[in-house]
């Protein structure tokens, strides 16, 4: 069953996947990869601030 909610997750996580450095998993430390998680989600934010439209 699908929930109403899960479009908002998967196209959280698909904006998150069109970052380059995201797209594959080359990070061999966890905590690597989750700065890398932050810094694209901060971009995310960034844009979504400076251009309301």
């Amino acid at each position: 069953v699908v929930l109403p909610k899960r479009w908002i997750v998967e196209r959280t996580l698909a904006w998150l996947g069109r970052c380059r450095r995201l797209a594959k998993d080359w990070e061999c430390l966890n905590r690597k990869a989750l700065a890398f998680l932050r810094l694209a989600s901060i971009r995310l934010m960034l844009r979504k601030l400076c251009n309301p439209a």
